[in-house]
């Protein structure tokens, strides 16, 4: 018993030192519920539409995640919509094509992109949400 709990403490001792110091968005799949809250509470949306046979797709998710990373938007969400399985989200933000990123800061929709790959293009759109 006293080996599980101190092999435990030395693994979350390494969680943690590992961790990094600074909080991303968090990433999460879109939910109508969730995206309601995050929108009532104010706080920094991006939303993600994605398709994994999608090479565009592929090629923006890195820029996305090291714009989700940036401190100023560590209150920030980043929602996950799948192309293929998600419909009626995609009706409800009027997206008709994979490789779409959404901007919103609260209820307010600051910005939207379809397909570009350019990591400042990104950048500025994402950071749009502050």
């Amino acid at each position: 018993m006293r080996r599980r709990l101190l092999l435990g403490s030395i693994t979350a001792g390494i969680a943690v030192m590992s961790a990094p110091a600074v909080h991303a968005a968090e990433r999460a799949p879109f939910t109508a519920p969730a995206f309601a809250a995050a929108q009532a509470a104010g706080r920094p949306i991006l939303i993600e539409v994605t398709a994994p046979w999608c090479p565009t797709c592929r090629a923006q998710r890195p820029h996305v995640d090291a714009v989700a990373a940036d401190p100023r938007l560590r209150e920030g969400v980043l929602f996950t919509v799948d192309f293929d399985s998600q419909k009626d989200v995609l009706r409800q933000l009027q997206v008709r094509s994979q490789s779409t990123l959404i901007a919103f800061r609260g209820a307010e929709e600051r910005g939207r992109a379809t397909g570009i790959t350019d990591p400042e293009a990104i950048r500025a759109l994402l950071l749009r949400a502050l």
